[in-house]
Formats: C-alpha cells, sequence, structure tokens
C-alpha cells in the first residue's frame, strides 16, 4: 500500500517528477533510473480482458503458483460478447472458474469496459499496475502509472515477481487555457499525434500538468492517457488532484485518494505546451491514429456508418454532449448510427437523466455495454464504406472490413456527421447554441452497483474449485529453447507499420477462436498473406522479415503465439513496437533489428538464412547472417538486456520464470 505521508515528508523525492515518484516507490532493487536502463519494478494491480486472457490464466497455471500474489487482480468479461457458436461462452466459464480458483476478482459481462471499470472501481492514485491490453495507460487518468504489457507479462506479475521494464523519458506537457465547447479531450490527443507520430512516444512517459490539465475531469483525462498507446507511449499520466478526489468522492472512494503531484521544480527529459483555447475539431484520416488534420478542412464524403463508444469515449460526460448535440434531430437516412455505453454505472445515469431517451428518439441504436465495434466484433462497415468512429485505432481493417475507411473523431462531431451524413462539427449543427454543451460534467454522485462483480473466494476454498475447460481451451503452446545453428527460410517479408491486427485479425469470429491456437494459426497473417500460415507450417521453422515499427497496435500476444506455432524463429525487422517485442521475446521468437536498415531491401521471402554460432552471437548482441540464396551476410542486433537474453535463450519466459522460482 502506498503510504501518503512517505510521499508528502520525504525529501528523497524533491524535486521529482510525478513518474518518477511512482517508480522509485515500487524499485523492487536500487537504480539510477537513467533513461534506457532496465528498472525492476513491483506491481499492485494487473487487469485482462476476455480475449486475451484465456492464454494468460492458462500460464499462470502453468507456472504451479497457489493464487495471485498482488493487491488486485481483475479479469474483465467486456470484449467479445456476440456469441457466435459456443466458443466465447466456453472461454467466459473457464475464465471465471480460473479466476475463483487464484483469487482474481471478475467483472462480469455488461458490467462495463475493462478501463473504465477499473479506474472507477479499482484504481488508485499512486498505485502501478501492468493491464494485459494496450490500452491501459487509461488508469493514468486518476494519477495511476498504468502500463500495457502482454498476457505472459500479466501472468508473471501476478506471481509476485518484480517486472522489467526500461527507464522511460519523462516529457512533461504543459496544458494551458480550456477546451471550446464543441471541442473534446480527443482533440487534445488528436493534436499530440499529429505532433510526435505513432512511434513519437517509444521509450516515453507524457507527464500532463498545467492549468489545463487541472482543468479536465477524469473521463477527458482518460481520453488523452487512453490514446497515448496509439504513440507508441510506455504510458500517459496526469496528477493526483482536486479533480481525482472529486471523482472517487462521487464514487464513494474519497478514502482511498491520495494526492500525488509532481514538486513544483520537477525535473523532466523534455517538454511540450498546448494551448488548450487555439484546438478546433481534427480528424484522424485512414489509415492511421496520426493521420491528423482540422475536421474543417476534410474531404467532405458520404459517410455510412457512425460508431459512438469505445473505452476512449464513452463516458457519461461524452454521451450527454453527443445527446445535446442530437436534440431535435435525426440520424440521416444513409446512416447506420450505434452508441455503447462505457459502463453499466455510466448507462443508468445516463437512463435517468433522459439522455438515453434522446439519443433512441434521434434514430441512434443502443449496443450492448462493451467493446464490441473498436475490435471489429459487430458493426463491420460496408464494403469500401466510410465509418466515422470515437474509438482509438483506425488501421486498415481494425474494423473488420479491410476496404472500409476509418475516420477518428470526438463524440460531438461524429454526432454532427450522423445528422449531416458527411463530416460536421457540433458547431455545424447547433451554431451559437454549441456552448450549451460547457454545462455538460459528470455526477456529482454515481450510481454504485458492484453485483457485477464477482470477489475472490477466500483462499481454503478457492483450492476447492474445479477449472472449467471447454473443448475449444486447448493448451498454451511452449516454444523450444535455441540450439547454435539456425538455417531457416524467410517465410514473410512485410511492409513499415505492420499491426497487430495484420497479424491476428479482429472481430467477433475471430476473437472466439484465441483460447485454440492450433485454430488460431491458420488465420495467421490471414487478410494481410492468405497463403503465410501453409507456407510457415510446410517450411517447417523459418524466419519473418519487418519495416518499420512492426507489431504496432494492439497488445494481444496471439500476433506472438501463432508465429511461434507455425515454426518463426526469429523476426528480423527495422524496428518492432514495444509490446509486441515484448510478446516476441516471450514466446520463443528472437526480436531483432538490422544494423544497417538499407538491408532490408536486399532480401526476399524464400532466401534461407543462416546463422552460426547463435548462442554465443546472441550474448554479443550482435548476430552475423548469412542469405544463403543471394550469397550475401548482413548484421542484425538484439536490442535486449542482459536478462532478456537469459529469457530468450531459455526458449521465453514461461521456461525462463519456472526456472527462475525453482531456483
Amino acid at each position: 500500500m502506498i503510504n501518503e505521508t512517505h510521499y508528502k515528508e520525504s525529501a528523497f523525492f524533491m524535486g521529482k517528477n510525478l513518474t518518477r515518484k511512482i517508480l522509485e516507490a515500487h524499485l523492487a532493487k536500487p537504480s539510477d533510473m537513467k533513461p534506457g536502463e532496465e528498472i525492476y519494478v513491483k506491481v499492485d494491480q494487473t487487469l485482462t480482458h476476455d480475449i486475451n486472457a484465456v492464454m494468460t490464466y492458462l500460464a499462470f497455471e502453468a507456472i504451479g503458483i497457489d493464487r495471485t500474489q498482488v493487491e488486485t487482480s481483475v479479469s474483465y468479461l467486456d470484449h467479445n460478447l456476440l456469441y457466435l457458436d459456443n466458443k466465447t461462452p466456453d472461454d467466459h466459464i473457464y475464465l471465471q472458474s480460473v479466476a475463483k480458483r487464484f483469487g482474481v476478482h471478475v467483472s462480469r459481462p455488461g458490467n462495463g469496459i475493462c478501463h473504465a471499470v477499473h479506474v472507477a472501481r479499482f484504481g488508485m492514485p499512486g498505485k502501478l499496475s501492468m493491464g494485459g491490453d494496450s490500452h491501459t495507460p487509461h488508469g493514468g487518468s486518476i494519477g495511476m502509472l498504468c502500463i500495457g504489457v502482454g498476457g505472459m507479462d500479466v501472468a508473471t506479475a501476478m506471481t509476485g515477481v518484480p517486472m522489467r521494464l526500461k527507464m522511460p523519458e519523462i516529457i512533461r506537457v504543459n496544458l494551458k487555457g480550456h477546451l471550446k465547447p464543441g471541442c473534446n479531450a480527443k482533440e487534445v490527443i488528436l493534436e499530440m499525434l499529429r505532433r510526435v507520430g505513432i512511434k513519437g512516444g517509444l521509450g516515453k512517459v507524457f507527464e500532463y500538468v498545467g492549468e489545463g490539465a487541472a482543468g479536465l475531469e477524469v473521463s477527458e483525462r482518460a481520453t488523452i492517457t487512453n490514446m497515448g498507446a496509439e504513440m507508441g507511449a510506455t504510458t500517459s499520466i496526469f496528477p493526483g488532484d482536486e479533480q481525482i478526489r472529486k471523482f472517487m468522492k462521487a464514487q464513494g472512494r474519497e478514502d482511498q485518494y491520495v494526492e500525488m503531484l509532481p514538486d513544483e521544480d520537477a525535473e523532466y527529459d523534455g517538454e511540450m505546451e498546448i494551448d488548450l483555447s487555439q484546438l478546433n475539431p481534427l480528424i484522424a484520416c485512414p489509415h492511421q491514429p496520426d493521420n491528423v488534420m482540422p475536421l474543417k478542412d476534410a474531404e467532405k464524403k458520404k459517410v455510412q456508418q457512425v460508431f459512438i463508444g469505445s473505452c476512449t469515449n464513452a463516458s457519461y460526460s461524452d454521451i450527454a454532449k453527443v445527446a445535446l448535440v442530437m436534440q431535435g434531430h435525426h440520424v440521416n437516412e444513409n446512416v447506420s448510427c450505434t452508441c455503447a455505453v462505457s459502463s453499466k454505472q455510466v448507462y443508468k445515469q445516463l437512463l435517468r437523466d433522459g439522455y438515453l431517451e434522446i439519443l433512441v428518439d434521434a434514430g441512434v441504436r443502443i449496443l450492448e455495454i462493451a467493446c464490441g465495434p473498436c475490435c471489429a466484433i459487430g458493426q463491420s462497415p460496408a464494403t469500401k464504406g466510410v465509418a466515422v468512429r470515437t474509438s482509438n485505432r483506425n488501421f486498415k481493417g481494425r474494423a473488420g472490413n479491410p476496404t472500409a475507411e476509418i475516420y477518428l473523431v470526438s463524440p460531438e462531431s461524429a454526432a454532427a456527421t450522423a445528422i449531416s451524413g458527411t463530416f460536421a462539427t457540433a458547431e455545424d449543427i447547433l451554431g451559437d447554441d454549441v456552448k450549451k454543451l460547457a454545462k455538460i460534467h459528470e455526477p456529482e454522485v454515481y450510481p454504485v452497483d458492484d453485483s457485477m462483480i464477482i470477489e475472490p473466494l477466500p483462499e481454503e476454498e478457492a483450492r476447492k474449485v474445479e477449472i472449467v475447460r471447454g473443448p475449444n481451451i486447448q493448451p498454451l503452446p511452449v516454444p523450444e529453447a535455441f540450439t547454435d545453428h539456425l538455417c531457416v527460410p524467410i517465410s514473410l517479408k512485410t511492409v513499415d507499420n505492420i499491426t497487430t491486427d495484420d497479424i491476428t485479425p479482429a472481430s467477433a469470429e475471430f476473437s472466439s477462436m484465441r483460447s485454440n491456437i492450433p485454430l488460431m494459426s491458420k488465420y495467421c497473417y490471414h487478410r494481410y498473406d492468405p497463403e503465410f500460415s501453409e507456407r510457415a507450417k510446410k517450411m517447417g521453422q523459418s524466419i519473418i522479415i519487418g519495416g518499420e515499427n512492426y507489431g504496432q497496435g494492439s497488445s494481444r500476444e496471439h500476433a506472438a503465439i501463432n508465429p511461434m506455432y507455425l515454426g518463426v524463429r526469429a523476426v528480423i525487422a527495422k524496428s518492432i513496437a514495444r509490446i509486441h517485442k515484448g510478446n516476441l521475446l516471450n514466446h520463443g521468437i528472437i526480436p531483432m533489428v538490422f544494423d544497417d536498415p538499407a538491408d532490408y531491401d536486399k532480401l526476399e521471402m524464400g532466401d534461407e538464412l543462416e546463422i552460426n554460432d547463435l548462442l554465443n552471437q546472441m550474448q554479443t548482441k550482435v548476430v552475423e547472417v548469412r542469405d544463403n540464396t543471394k550469397g550475401i551476410t548482413f548484421k542484425a542486433r538484439l536490442e535486449l538486456s542482459e536478462k532478456e537474453l537469459e529469457v530468450i535463450s531459455c526458449g521465453g519466459q514461461l521456461r525462463y520464470l519456472k526456472k527462475q522460482l525453482g531456483k
């Protein structure tokens, strides 16, 4: 438990930023905490969600520990609630039973999206959380340090073992002024993406401060920290200030509030500034969230679909503002408009205040309280359709249809677009009445009802629980350790910015397969290269060649497990996204980067690559690779710490962890 007196009185923290304070309080080993240095931290909380969690708990079972060793572990059943057949309900029954067995809370289907519920009911300023979802930094909205990781890392954290983390650079983002009516916190994060791009946050934490930050409510902060994932950031965080106290009081948890502020003379590794009063509605155009421009300058395309919701923008104030934009209007006859609220709690308050009735009267279809369309679980766009969404990603195929064009906007702009049938702002619809949106705030008291959260059983009782496994739940594959000689073909050569959606597709159908790797692996790279799975299987073992930012996007570790199952032993890329690099490492695929990026152009699919004296070369972190087909050699680097080298040499995290715990 974080001690408030420790934070307020210790001279140790003088001149420290908030991120450094939290990390120092959680250090498991002394460290100078220089950016890029590997540090070890103790984790307070973990979270998982249904479409990634089965692998996490299969791994935790395999480790052999009797009960989660962190303060709070929560399993959320919130992503795939569209039961196409037996697979997903089987997963949910397994997850509920395994949670009872190992002392994990369960948030049942219908209670809400994991990030929204976790902040509302479990999160606390100063805590350190790791979650098996890339948008875990959502929790930075309440002064928590929340980091998205792969499922194997969550399983490891649950053992109580200190977690490896590269010490990030901490960037101060000074927010000035106040947002204009009709502008949303979505504009702040889209502006950040416009400035730094999808790789600009690698190895960084963005810490938001200033008068502008102090004026943002928790729901607004959550939009910003949530989408920090799209910049590749380790995480993002706001101070634990008066706004957080108000929020926690409204949740009936004021006694758990701890003031968490950076020191007035805090030092940072870099600085940025945004004047909120100067922002205007923005839009992220296909097919990357950093392809941002002023909404008024976007080509006025005909829109077929609008989705309002996701963990990013489905708060009480978001949906209430949507209702005020739509009041007295109707959804355009050529537009399908749907809305998914973030949690049961928020849904009940919107219902009481009449906002959902306004939406229904306007022709909006209210969806289940779940992630849904954001990860292509329902509401896929039409062929070559134009879809406008308030969610966080617009990768090609992310919405379930690779031919569609996905645009990201604020809820206010999404509502205006649904009415107009083309891109529009709230001001376009309301004129001077847009000012009334400024009157919307989060409730002073939320309707607290935790009846949909299953509390952990006492330890004695938990040991008697039988874990229920449906036929779709297959064992977690474990890779073999490496030998000294690797001579394998290239099974795939990809372009820049390959996403985990490209590797392991989203949708209700594919999500339901994720507890069955033999089945799911048949669809590995299905939309990018439909022949990959069969080709890789015939090759037996192989290497993938990647471009820049390989594996960006969702934290889903299936994008590492499926290739591993198909025999992929290494990825050599120009650069590899942070979470995916960790997943490759955890599941026994060597993540390497070209020493000279120009060598990427010399290689072709089918080339035979050979590495001699592999284990010894790996220890030097530079490996010489020979292309026997082309008769050339090139070098690849392993940007790994000494401990990470131990992990990959063992054949992945599960083998390494069992070896360490055995000691």
